[in-house]
């Protein structure tokens, strides 16, 4: 059974199962979209995050925030489990 990768957000969000464990990731680099949410979370601002990832994008960044925004946007369930 083959799993195939996922690209989303303008291409610039890939899901590939070789890749940091099918983690969402940029670009298909190895710097996941939870990192870069990280970061902002913790307060580092786009342009200090470019400086630490030089081959982003600030579009990549914009992509990593909308990616989690529709991520969040879908409805779930709790089911209790024995």
């Amino acid at each position: 059974m083959s799993i195939e990768k996922n690209i989303y957000i303008n291409g610039r969000i890939t899901i590939d199962p070789d890749i940091c464990n099918g983690k969402p990731i940029i670009r298909g680099k190895r710097i996941t979209v939870q990192t870069i949410i990280e970061f902002l979370s913790s307060g580092e601002s786009k342009k200090e995050i470019l400086a630490q990832y030089p081959s982003l994008e600030e579009e990549d960044i914009d992509s990593c925030l909308i990616f989690a925004s529709e991520l969040m946007s879908h409805k779930y369930m709790l089911q209790n489990i024995a």
